[in-house]
């Protein structure tokens, strides 16, 4: 089927070729682009000589080409040179800002994803946030860059954000701004199982990865039987470390495959013998803040069987996105591939859909009186225990957890007082990472429990 595609493609194009590219239509060609550029420089020429107030040219160059290039696609844009320097600072060093990923949609500032431990996240900034003022300025006529430039800033200054939420009144936050350092894994033991938070794909992420593998081997030895590989809430970031990081757990096969304009540049990536989980089952936790190279990573695994996706759908951004120096001028951040899982797979816009949906919620106990409490001990004339043992006698109120089977409401997170929390407070409500409060996580970890006690029921039975 592939080939007959690329059969087909090959045919358009040399078709395309023949009927299109004679030397006499690609002179008229010539002459309709040339009378547009003389357009384009007789607007420039009245807008500088005839606009209300006096204008730099710089900036409105600037203005045309990001306005070309937004035109394209969101992504694609052009970087000035300090753009361009913030552009690498993002993905090997430390900023001051607030420690959110955002994207244009329409005009105004879609929050892609917070990222941990920031002053974004520790708001209850969330992913799908419309960011629609900055200090009361509205953000729209700002092009991205613009945009973030303005979030951006000494640490310990402060900004007030008006977002705009699904199902709520426009609200607005005040933040600080901190140093960003990008720590993009974080570890911990949870039992036997070894959870892993990548939160982005910077140059040092495969490395990190590596090593803190290294320590959860370290510290739980045989005892480990399994791991969460958490995703949710990553932006992306670079290619190559998404191709690394796919790597790590995979033994062979292909691990994506990027497709530009030109056929003879389509590149395929396979992964090498070595899988640093050594074979043991994996859950990876994705929803719609996970986007680019960490679907990238979650296509490989679920393709190739590797891992259990978990969670909810994706953010599904399938095109890649190649910086082009323009030495004195910045960069050029270009759309110029999309790419495909394994299984050929284009996520573009549709993105990943997890093997086990899983909404979030927020686990709580509720306690249950012991004169309320049913057992078999508690029935009339019930038989005793043959071993001699006696009924657990009660020791205060204990609590029940509660799930999606047991009446707890998923997707939304409950107080205490038994109120629901909505808004900013019901994402702070819920800390990510920790199974108390974590109802994705905990399942997750529900899972590979039960899959740890298959495989070792199965090698038992042989």
């Amino acid at each position: 089927m592939i080939r007959k595609t690329l059969m087909a493609a090959g045919a358009v194009a040399l078709l395309s070729t023949t009927t299109v590219w004679t030397p006499a239509r690609a002179e008229e060609n010539n002459k309709d682009t040339y009378k547009l550029m003389e357009l384009f420089a007789d607007v420039f020429e009245k807008v500088r000589s005839d606009y209300v107030e006096p204008v730099n040219d710089e900036d409105l160059i600037e203005a045309a080409l990001n306005g070309m290039l937004s035109s394209l696609d969101p992504h694609s844009s052009y970087l000035n040179p300090k753009n361009s320097r913030d552009m690498d600072i993002n993905t090997k060093g430390e900023f001051g800002g607030l420690g959110i990923e955002v994207t244009m949609e329409n005009g105004w500032i879609k929050v892609v994803s917070p990222i941990d431990d920031t002053p974004a996240a520790r708001a209850g900034i969330q992913p799908g946030d419309f960011i629609t003022h900055l200090d009361g300025e509205p953000v729209q006529g700002l092009t991205l860059s613009d945009a973030v430039d303005r979030m951006r800033g000494p640490p310990n200054t402060e900004i007030r954000l008006t977002i705009r939420r699904a199902g709520a009144e426009p609200f607005d936050v005040k933040l600080t701004r901190a140093i960003i350092k990008i720590q993009t894994v974080r570890s911990h033991a949870e039992g036997g199982i070894g959870y892993i938070r990548i939160t982005q794909f910077a140059q040092t992420t495969d490395a990190d990865l590596r090593r803190n593998v290294d320590k959860l081997k370290k510290e739980l030895g045989s005892k480990l039987t399994g791991y969460v590989v958490d995703l949710r809430n990553n932006p992306g970031g670079l290619l190559d470390q998404a191709i690394a990081v796919s790597d790590d757990f995979l033994d062979k096969g292909e691990i994506v495959s990027t497709r530009s304009r030109r056929p003879e540049d389509t590149q395929r990536f396979f992964a090498h013998p070595g899988d640093i989980a050594n074979g043991l089952p994996m859950v990876v936790l994705i929803n719609d803040g996970s986007a680019s190279a960490s679907e990238i990573v979650a296509g490989a695994l679920q393709d190739h069987h590797r891992a259990i996706l978990m969670g909810t759908r994706s953010f599904g951004k399938g095109s890649v996105q190649t910086l082009i120096p323009l030495p004195g001028h910045g960069s050029l951040r270009l759309t110029t591939a999309r790419y495909y899982t394994p299984s050929g797979r284009s996520i573009q816009a549709v993105g990943i859909q997890p093997d086990i949906k899983v909404l979030q919620s927020r686990v709580e106990a509720i306690a249950i009186p012991e004169s309320e409490r049913r057992s078999e001990a508690s029935l009339p004339n019930a038989l005793p225990n043959p071993d001699g043992k006696a009924a657990p006698k009660p020791k205060g109120d204990q609590g029940a957890s509660i799930g999606p089977g047991a009446g707890a409401t998923i997707g939304a997170a409950a107080a205490s007082n038994g109120k629901p929390l909505t808004g900013i407070a019901a994402l702070a409500a819920i800390k990510m990472g920790d199974p108390t409060q974590d109802y994705q996580l905990a399942r997750a970890l529900d899972l590979l429990r039960g899959l740890s006690l298959y495989r070792t029921a199965e090698r038992e039975s042989n």
